[in-house]
């Protein structure tokens, strides 16, 4: 009888385990389907108009996903890998990234992350350099999320592999690695009224990126501004139209690349 109960015991726990195994399987697709349906899209209008202009080119990345934005006519052999912010789509940061193509003929590639987060996809990067083996000079860099993760990418290359770093909206965490890299180029550009990464979170962090990398911040710009994607809940409230803020962003960017070249 002891035996038969003990049996009776171990059943019981495995139907337990069963349960609590279902259940919280139930509530990660819960939380993921969550987190998908909170997915907002690239505004409809702005994509249109990058993909109407005849002196650009965009051209979706079958490799990885995402979307890579060239200049019309010959490429040049300089590129950024630009890391979307969480949750957002590759294609919001088209419209930002249109007039630094256009003058600097620096090609874009923004590769499309899992579950629309760059820390599930931080070496994104490398399956787009080796479907690219014509573009000589490699940066890096992204949004948010996407930058901190860029960093991160960049600290663990070897002197010499990239170019330099560009930051938007983004700081990069002590485990990058960047302080004593003298042979990266880095662009933090920030805004005024972001709320999501904000103006003091920006200064807290600077020592972790090298002595000499450029910091701008932007009068007026919030978080969302460095892409078009509507509004961001936490976000501070712009001072500066969207077509300002893409304006201003583009001169910082394309001056930083003019210069590198």
């Amino acid at each position: 009888m002891a035996r038969h109960g003990g049996q009776s015991r171990d059943r019981r726990w495995v139907r337990v385990l069963l349960w609590v195994v279902g259940g919280l399987a139930v509530v990660v697709v819960a939380a993921v389907l969550w987190w998908v349906i909170r997915f907002p899209d690239a505004d409809a209008a702005a994509l249109a108009e990058v993909k109407s202009r005849p002196d650009l080119q965009v051209v979706d990345l079958d490799d990885v996903g995402g979307v890579a934005l060239h200049p019309s006519g010959d490429r040049g052999d300089e590129a950024v890998i630009f890391y979307p912010g969480a949750a957002v789509p590759p294609e919001a940061y088209l419209a930002v990234w249109a007039p630094v193509v256009a003058e600097t003929g620096v090609s874009v590639f923004i590769p499309a992350m899992p579950l629309r987060l760059a820390v599930l996809g931080r070496s994104r990067a490398d399956t787009v350099t080796d479907a690219n083996d014509q573009v000589a000079t490699w940066w890096v860099g992204g949004h948010s999320l996407g930058g901190a993760m860029a960093g991160s990418y960049a600290g663990a290359q070897e002197p010499g592999e990239l170019r330099g770093l560009i930051l938007w909206g983004a700081y990069v965490t002590e485990g990058a690695d960047l302080q004593g890299r003298e042979d990266l180029t880095v662009l933090s550009v920030s805004g005024s009224r972001d709320g999501l990464s904000t103006p003091s979170d920006i200064d807290e962090r600077r020592e972790l990126l090298p002595d000499d990398a450029r910091m701008v911040e932007l009068e007026g710009v919030n978080h969302a501004q460095f892409g078009r994607y509507g509004p961001q809940s936490g976000d501070g409230t712009p001072t500066v139209t969207d077509d300002r803020a893409t304006r201003l962003i583009a001169d910082v960017v394309s001056a930083q690349l003019l210069d590198g070249q």
